[in-house]
């Protein structure tokens, strides 16, 4: 029997990849010549760059970048060598969670970091990045991380413009005569789970501006600057799309990433997916194992779980799910293709005895062994 598992992290608890020896120790206690094959699960948001980094033999590069407010901080992302690919999560470098709540202001802060970032990575020989964009705390369309690219995003004096989403008030000319040429050598793929444009009412600033720290006014003004940006931006690249689903993710990051760096943008867990190259490895599979932390309505949205679920039918191929706890909602991932889902909690303790590291792989290793125990049955008496 040929086992595949591809299930998500549960945050604080179990990565990905001990989640998926867990459950190769209980499927072992039941079919001892089993083949299990385990892949590293993520969904382009975090914990992205130690799943595929663990689970691929990559390793962490530390370095340090411009962080969101403009000053030096440590960073770190992935390099998978063997296919010359880095792994960058944008929440690492310009993320929210990078600044206290009473210093948050999309006027001043900056994606100028990733640039840097993408810069290492091309002189540490990586030619092709996975990017999660998810978690920003900028505003600035990506103008900062293209400054660090070497475009120059000039004002009337012909002068870079300040860092920040108030450098594209003062915006006026584009240019790219001192852009890396290896640039061009680079794929780009940005995992992006939103469809907003770049501006009006869905857009970057109306949608995302007040958790980032923008009034009512500074959302108007942070508007129109970024609309004045795409239409430079179409000057220059007559391919660019303010309209196009993603461009307003991460505060028009996405619009930079598609405009400038001809950047594909897709569902993160879609994109991690044919990353790992699943599919291949369950077309002969005899089951499909998955799950996350916390199975509810939210799985059945196009999180990981449900992203492998979809793949295994196109198979036809039976799925299980475990999870730390299953909430209000979770049937609906049976519509989704998990054929039937499990939690692997067998008494009734605290949050944080659950999720230690010990106990969760033990519940998982004992539920599994019972699942399979189950399914022996099954098999013997068809």
């Amino acid at each position: 029997m040929k086992v595949v598992i591809a299930i998500d992290s549960f945050k604080g608890s179990l990565t990905s990849l001990e989640a998926g020896k867990a459950i190769e120790q209980g499927i072992k206690r039941v079919y001892l010549q089993s083949e299990v094959l385990i892949k590293p699960l993520a969904d382009g948001g975090e914990g992205t760059v130690e799943t595929l980094v663990e689970g691929m033999k990559g390793r962490i590069r530390s370095l340090k970048a411009m962080g969101p407010l403009g000053n030096m901080i440590e960073c770190s992302y992935g390099i998978i060598d063997a296919k010359n690919t880095a792994v960058i999560e944008i929440a690492k470098i310009a993320g929210l969670t990078l600044i206290a709540k009473e210093q948050r202001n999309p006027l001043n802060t900056t994606t100028y970091g990733i640039g840097q970032i993408i810069i290492d990575a091309i002189n540490q020989g990586c030619r092709h990045f996975i990017i999660g964009i998810g978690g920003s705390a900028t505003n600035d369309g990506g103008v900062g991380m293209l400054q660090a690219l070497g475009f120059e995003m000039l004002d009337k004096n012909g002068n870079q413009v300040e860092l920040g989403a108030k450098g594209l008030k003062k915006l006026k000319k584009i240019d790219d005569n001192g852009v890396l040429p290896i640039i061009k050598e680079c794929e780009f793929m940005i995992a992006c789970d939103v469809t907003n444009p770049l501006c009006g009412p869905f857009g970057a600033s109306a949608v995302y501006g007040l958790q980032k720290g923008a009034d009512q006014e500074m959302i108007k003004e942070m508007d129109m600057w970024l609309n004045n940006y795409a239409v430079l931006s179409k000057q220059k690249f007559i391919a660019a799309d303010a309209c196009f689903p993603g461009s307003g993710a991460a505060g028009g990051l996405g619009f930079a990433f598609l405009t400038y760096l001809n950047a594909k943008l897709e569902s993160g867990i879609d994109l991690i997916l044919r990353e790992i190259k699943l599919e291949e490895e369950i077309k002969d599979a005899d089951l499909v194992i998955t799950g996350e932390g916390r199975l509810d309505f939210q799985t059945a949205m196009g999180k990981a779980p449900a992203g492998v679920a979809k793949l295994a039918k196109k198979y036809q191929l039976p799925v299980i799910a475990f999870s730390g706890a299953v909430a209000k909602g979770a049937e609906k991932c049976n519509d989704l293709g998990i054929d039937a889902y499990f939690p692997i909690l067998r008494d009734v303790i605290t949050l944080s005895e659950a999720m230690d590291q010990q106990t969760a792989s033990e519940n998982m290793i004992n539920a599994v062994e019972q699942v399979f125990r189950l399914w022996q049955i099954c098999e013997k008496s068809r």
